[in-house]
């Protein structure tokens, strides 16, 4: 699969990436029942991981040659902020990071007993819409906003049906199975505090991702972006791609991993 590539072709590279990555969460939906295997979990969380973020993230552009050496030049702005971004992420992944640790060390081999069925659905639904914003992406780097605009809203309404199937329906069913947001009691335990500081920090996320959508939506609208120069569609991107990579850890942690105990 080419860096350079036309516009066909890198739309089809998104649809093999996006069936890898359905595949590869069913696979681990299957292992999780059937074997409760932690390693195997872990194996395929981070096979999905590499998936997005060299091909949907783009990792390899920290590696592109510049071709102007002007520091004026739009090439060089580009690369500039674009190492500036993935720093930003490294920085917030130690955030997500830290919320793993605090999960591993406070729950172990337990989780809460959340409805299987519904964190199928909000992954899937964050998952298809990556590929969208993957096809977005792809068509305005092709010079295609209409595409482009259509393809994020997708995104934009996939993205605010995981937030609402999270925040509005998941953190109702959890507070009826008697999860409770305290570290301090110990009656309570801290099944609640990690449920819901990692779910709200990602909703956090999920939700500025919506309004980034929204910011470069209605640039395009006005014009503002073109095949040799869309930035900000590509921050966009990589940010939302950035948010579903962090799913893909919380979702085996929260739903998958251990024995769920009210």
């Amino acid at each position: 699969m080419a860096h350079s590539q036309d516009k066909s072709s890198a739309l089809g590279q998104g649809v093999v990436i996006f069936v890898y990555l359905a595949v590869l969460t069913v696979l681990e939906y299957f292992i999780a029942v059937t074997f409760n295997a932690v390693s195997l979990l872990l194996v395929v969380a981070v096979i999905k991981a590499a998936l997005v973020m060299y091909y949907f993230m783009h990792v390899y552009k920290l590696n592109e040659e510049e071709h102007e050496s002007d520091e004026n030049s739009y090439t060089y702005k580009t690369n500039t902020n674009r190492l500036g971004l993935w720093l930003f992420l490294l920085s917030d992944a130690f955030v997500f990071a830290g919320l793993l640790v605090m999960r591993s060390n406070l729950l172990g081999l337990t989780r809460p007993h959340l409805n299987q069925v519904l964190g199928l659905v909000v992954t899937a639904v964050l998952l298809v819409s990556s590929f969208f914003m993957n096809r977005g992406e792809t068509a305005m780097k092709y010079g295609d906003t209409k595409t482009f605009m259509n393809n994020t809203i997708i995104t934009f309404v996939l993205g605010l049906g995981f937030l609402l199937g999270v925040v509005l329906v998941e953190w109702r069913l959890a507070a009826e199975e008697g999860l409770v947001a305290s570290f301090g009691n110990p009656s309570v335990g801290p099944l609640g505090g990690v449920f819901y500081m990692m779910t709200g920090m990602h909703a956090f996320h999920v939700f500025t991702g919506l309004i980034f959508l929204g910011v470069v939506w209605n640039n395009a609208r006005k014009g503002v972006y073109t095949a040799e120069k869309h930035w900000g569609v590509e921050a966009a991107a990589v940010y939302w791609h950035f948010v579903d990579l962090v799913w893909i850890f919380f979702y085996p942690a929260l739903y998958l991993i251990g024995t769920a105990v009210k």
